[in-house]
């Protein structure tokens, strides 16, 4: 519990101080990857990672990162990205395949107007018995109209017309356009349909860990879960062995 009140108190803060709130989860986000697998050496993707939070504390517990971003100006908008950033498209990265030994991507899901093809082109940039980290904030969520909550559950265009009222600015996601209504019911069968795939987790992000059965309770957990965390390991292929993770880290990154 200490951990999801301290998330919470930094996340009141995510406007007024993004680089304190970005770090914090950057570095609670990334010791929940290294719970089910090493980073030291490892190959990672930050999958619409911004200015490079996530990357810097990947590459701050010994892994070699790269970051993808589509977005010019969130890569530059704490100065300049870190060394190596691409610019690039969650539904078409620009990797070869089974490049990576970690695919990670954290809240953007939501962004992206088939989730589905971003979810096949992680699972297809990592390598045989790699891992993949999907979290997004889902749309039924208390948060899931981002800047514009809650009045998303009267509407997309009411809560769009509420914020421009009170603001006298245009929101900065605009649904349909930059934000997409995504389901944690929608991305649990889809995993599940993925033989590729090993589903190790799928909770909460936020929450204790003894709070993971609100997933497995259709219409209370589009509700309650706030940000769905899947973690996945990719299967072998059939009769084949498992690639050595040092295969992994030769593959060139264009």
């Amino acid at each position: 519990m200490r951990r999801t009140i301290r998330l919470f108190r930094l996340f009141l803060a995510e406007r007024s101080d993004p680089d304190r709130f970005y770090q914090a989860l950057a570095a609670d986000s990334v010791s929940q990857v290294a719970e089910f697998t090493l980073l030291r050496d490892r190959v990672v993707v930050d999958l619409g990672g911004g200015p490079g939070h996530f990357t810097r504390e990947f590459r701050s517990r010994g892994a070699s990162c790269v970051l993808i971003e589509p977005d010019t100006a969130e890569l530059h908008a704490r100065g300049a990205p870190p060394p190596g950033a691409v610019r690039g498209d969650g539904m078409r990265l620009p990797l070869a395949d089974r490049v990576a030994d970690i695919c990670f991507s954290s809240n953007v899901l939501e962004h992206v107007r088939d989730p589905l093809a971003m979810l096949d082109e992680m699972i297809r940039v990592t390598r045989p018995g790699g891992l993949v980290y999907l979290a997004f904030t889902n749309w039924y969520s208390p948060w899931g109209g981002h800047e514009m909550s809650p009045w998303h559950y009267l509407g997309a265009r009411y809560a769009q017309l509420r914020y421009t009222r009170r603001t006298d600015e245009e929101p900065k996601h605009h649904v349909g356009t930059t934000l997409f209504p995504v389901h944690v019911g929608q991305m649990l069968r889809a995993v599940r349909s993925r033989p590729e795939v090993a589903v190790l987790a799928a909770l909460p992000r936020y929450y204790p860990r003894w709070c993971q059965g609100l997933i497995w309770v259709p219409g209370l957990r589009e509700l309650a879960t706030w940000n769905l965390l899947l973690v996945l390991r990719r299967r072998p292929d059939p009769g084949s062995a498992p690639r050595p993770a040092a295969a992994a880290r030769c593959a060139s990154v264009p």
